[in-house]
Parts: C-alpha cells; sequence; structure tokens
C-alpha cells in the first residue's frame, strides 16, 4: 500500500489559533488549539501581542506533527486561515508593529465619518461602507490619533498574512481578505490610491503588500520556520483566506446558491454567487478567485458573546466551561414569557452605541434561562442578517451551519427553528481548517477545481429541520425581540453621549 499524504490547515481566530492535519479525503487526523491573550489597553480597544500570535501557531504546528506520528514530508501542502479585519502592522524593519482584533470599536466615530463623507462612494466602488472594526477605518485612526506609529508603518497585513510571513519569509495579502475588508474595487479586485482615498488613506497604497489569489502557492516553509513548527522545510504554502470563506467552504458550501450560516465569534451569513449581489443593504462582498463571489451580512453578534459570559461572568474557561452552558441551557424548557437578551456586547452594525442587556429576569429565572436567552439573541441576529440577504433577491431556502456554535447540542435546532430552514452539520468539526486545507489541495494540484475538492473531502453529519411547534413560538419572540432592540435606541443614544 502506498503510504498517506496530509494536508494542514491553520485557523487563526481572534484568540484561538488551531493547527489541524487532514488526510487527503477530508478526515481529521490530529488537531491542537492554543488559546491567546486579547488586551484591553481602552475601553473599546481589543488587541494583541503579536509575538504570542506565532509562539502560539509554532507550538500548536509542533503538536500537532508530534502527536499524530505523521512524518512532516508526508505535509503537501499549508493554507491558513484568519480572522478578517482588524488590522496587523509590521514597521520598516518588519517587525511587529500593533495588532488589532475584529472586535475592537475604537473608530467608531471614524467610520460614522468617513460613511457620512463618503459612504455611498465605497458602496459603489467596493460594496462595503465603512464599519470600526474595518481594516481602513482603523488604519485611518492610527493615522489621525496615533500619527507616530503611522510614520513607522512598513506592512499592513491581516491576521493569517502575519502566520504566512513567519513560515515562508514572504509579504503577502491575499485577495479575500483584502475584498472582505472593503479595499478592491469589485468586481475587478483592485487596490488604488483612488480607493485609498475615499478613506483619507491616499498615501497608505505602498503599506499593502503584494496581491495574491488565495490558492496561489505564496512560498515555502523556511528552514528557520521548520526548526520552529516541526514542519518540513520546502512545504508549500498557499494564500490563504478570510476565514468565512473557509469555513464555508470546510462545511461543504462552494456552489452559486449555497448558504453558510457560521456562529463563531462572528454572527456569519452567506450566500455564494458567480456575481457579486449589488445591494446597498448587504454588508460585503469578498471574492477568493475568478467568478467566485460571497455576498456576506455579519456583525459581531454570536458565539463572542457566549465567550463573554463565560470568561468575564463565570470566570471560567476551558470546553468544559462550555458544556456547562450547554447543560444549563437543556434544563429549560422554553416558555412565552423568558427573558430577551441583546447580543450586543461587542457593539452592533446597525449603531455604534448598541450595548447588550438582559431583559425581563424575574426571581423564578436562573442561570439557564439567562444562557437560553443569550443562544436565542444571536439567533435572532442571524435571522435579521439572513433577512437582509433575502430582500437584496438571494433565496436561502437552507444552509450548512459551522463555527463553535454549530457543536452545541442545541444552537443548531434552536436556528433552524429560528431560521425557518432546514441546517445541515459538517462531519468536520474544524470547517476553517479544513476549508484552508482544500485550497491547498487545489493549489498543488491534488484536485483540479474546488468543486470537486470539497466533493472528495466534506460530509454532512447531521441535519435539522424546523421544528413546527416551535416556529410559531419563535416568531412571536423575534417580533417583541426587534421592538425592544427600536426601544432601546434612544437609551442607548443618550448612555453614549
Amino acid at each position: 500500500m502506498a503510504e498517506k499524504n496530509y494536508l494542514l490547515g491553520v485557523d487563526a481566530g481572534n484568540t484561538v489559533i488551531k493547527a489541524v492535519l487532514f488526510d487527503t479525503e477530508g478526515h481529521q487526523v490530529a488537531q491542537c488549539a492554543i488559546d491567546g491573550h486579547s488586551s484591553f489597553p481602552e475601553a473599546g480597544h481589543v488587541e494583541r501581542d503579536l509575538a504570542e500570535l506565532w509562539q502560539n501557531g509554532c507550538t500548536a504546528l509542533r503538536q500537532v506533527i508530534s502527536t499524530s506520528g505523521v512524518d512532516p514530508r508526508k505535509v503537501l501542502g499549508i493554507g491558513c486561515a484568519g480572522h478578517g479585519n482588524g488590522l496587523y502592522l509590521l514597521d520598516r524593519a518588519l517587525q511587529p508593529l500593533k495588532g488589532i482584533q475584529s472586535l475592537d470599536n475604537r473608530a467608531a466615530d471614524i467610520a460614522a465619518e468617513l460613511d457620512r463623507e463618503n459612504g455611498a462612494a465605497l458602496q459603489a466602488r467596493c460594496l462595503q461602507r465603512p464599519w470600526p472594526a474595518q481594516t481602513p477605518s482603523l488604519l485611518a485612526w492610527i493615522r489621525r490619533h496615533a500619527p507616530d506609529i503611522y510614520a513607522r508603518i512598513g506592512a499592513v497585513l491581516f491576521c493569517k498574512d502575519y502566520i504566512n510571513y513567519r513560515l515562508t519569509g514572504r509579504l503577502t495579502n491575499d485577495v479575500s481578505d483584502l475584498s472582505g475588508a472593503g479595499l478592491l474595487a469589485m468586481p475587478q479586485a483592485t487596490l488604488d490610491e483612488e480607493l485609498l482615498g475615499l478613506y483619507h488613506l491616499e498615501d497608505a497604497l505602498p503599506f499593502f503588500p503584494e496581491r495574491v489569489q488565495s490558492a496561489d502557492i505564496v512560498g515555502h516553509v523556511t528552514a528557520g520556520a521548520a526548526r520552529s513548527t516541526g514542519l518540513a522545510e520546502g512545504t508549500p504554502v498557499i494564500g490563504g483566506f478570510f476565514d468565512v470563506v473557509s469555513s464555508a467552504m470546510g462545511s461543504g458550501v462552494i456552489h452559486p446558491g449555497e448558504a453558510s450560516v457560521i456562529a463563531g465569534t462572528w454572527s456569519i451569513n452567506q450566500v455564494f454567487a458567480d456575481r457579486p449581489v449589488i445591494s446597498p443593504d448587504v454588508f460585503m462582498v469578498a471574492t477568493f478567485g475568478e467568478g467566485r463571489y460571497v455576498n456576506i451580512e455579519s456583525s459581531a453578534t454570536s458565539a463572542a458573546n457566549l465567550e463573554w459570559y463565560v470568561h468575564r461572568l463565570r470566570g471560567d474557561h476551558g470546553q468544559e466551561a462550555f458544556e456547562r452552558c450547554n447543560a444549563e441551557v437543556g434544563k429549560v424548557v422554553p416558555r412565552a414569557d423568558d427573558p430577551f437578551f441583546h447580543p450586543f456586547i461587542f457593539g452592533s452594525r446597525l449603531g455604534a452605541e448598541f450595548r447588550g442587556g438582559f431583559y425581563g429576569l424575574a426571581g423564578w429565572h436562573g442561570e439557564g434561562h439567562m444562557l437560553r436567552a443569550l443562544f436565542e439573541g444571536v439567533c435572532f441576529e442571524h435571522r435579521r442578517h439572513i433577512e437582509v440577504l433575502r430582500n437584496a433577491g438571494l433565496p436561502v431556502e437552507r444552509a450548512a451551519m459551522s463555527g463553535g456554535g454549530s457543536r452545541s447540542p442545541h444552537w443548531p435546532q434552536m436556528m433552524a427553528d429560528v431560521l425557518e430552514i432546514p441546517l445541515t452539520v459538517a462531519e468536520a468539526r474544524e470547517t476553517g481548517a479544513l476549508g484552508a486545507a482544500i485550497g491547498a489541495a487545489v493549489a498543488i494540484g491534488l484536485y483540479p477545481t474546488y468543486e470537486e475538492a470539497v466533493a472528495a473531502m466534506t460530509r454532512a453529519a447531521r441535519e435539522f429541520q424546523p421544528q413546527p411547534g416551535k416556529v410559531e413560538h419563535f416568531r412571536r419572540r423575534y417580533r417583541l425581540y426587534t421592538e425592544l432592540t427600536d426601544r432601546m435606541r434612544d437609551f442607548w443614544r443618550a448612555l453614549r453621549q
């Protein structure tokens, strides 16, 4: 029998970085996840240490190779996915300068100002309006409020680009991250001074390194990176992906018209297409190759709220903490007068002033009721996003669900009931890493197309149908939820002022 070969996927989120080894049919062989740290130097600021990001990546890669027992020379290629937007800066000596995560809200005022001045023009050029954690909005904030840092910038990267740089020594930006950040004129996918000028960043073009396609081989693992990671020197590394794109592929979505719902740090709701949808209401359109577009509605209103609850309120960490939360949710019998939760802990695209909150609590409610309200509020924001996509003319009749929320014994069924569509959950738990590995498989010619790679390397494990008895319950509560949101706007606005 021929010896097996493998592919490596790396998924760099806002906190956790995962290295996952797959065989060439997409079956997971080994995985390692390392939890990093976020810092909050000021209200609304969310940052990370780039040295820790790389060190955690090295640890994850070393462990996944050692625990698998696989000869690293049998790894045919490496794909990296990372959270989109935020701002990762290197100085002119190409050393870490600043790492800002996509949960950051410091640029809220600048984003609002840019939107008033040039929002319509930007929507027409890049199919996206300014928002606080968007890469150009943050860069504009640095230019105005931290000119000493701006003057030292040598490169603007995205999260996964920094991992690629440390692996290969080559600086690149891929088109999926650039387009997802509103930095490419669409559909031609070009970055120029005219577009940057709409963000008041006319002088920033030299900061952006070479633009590449997601499945381009951009370099090979260097000798130094091989020593740090346990990888084999010379292993091909691809440009990589905005993680929402790779997670959709890892869950089995690739053809035009197919939908993906990701309940992760962000609420991601997306429909693949062979042309971009032109609608001022749709949050963004990303591309990851010619004729490949992803129409995306998203906000930081998903499972990050549960992470906040677990870490900040319970002071708890690890997978067992989330299992305890799911157990509490399972004890609750839903009632019409259950409490509500607004999942705006990290803001909302509907307004920079939005805040999270629990409402309608009574003395007989316990932690399970609060957690169920949190789960439900997250589903309601996913529904709001899906309605925007439908109103833009994109049919959403079924979807694949992925992200940490898909592993819950309760969230997928609740999501199917709230969205009123069938949902599948992929066999792969680490869909973001698998999607990146799929890109590597295409890059090295293991499969000739994305479609063939996705068909060969993904499988559905579970399917959830809307439950007729729950659909009407959630319709009523969603209606009350949206009314509550509208009524809170004046209060949130006054609180911000």
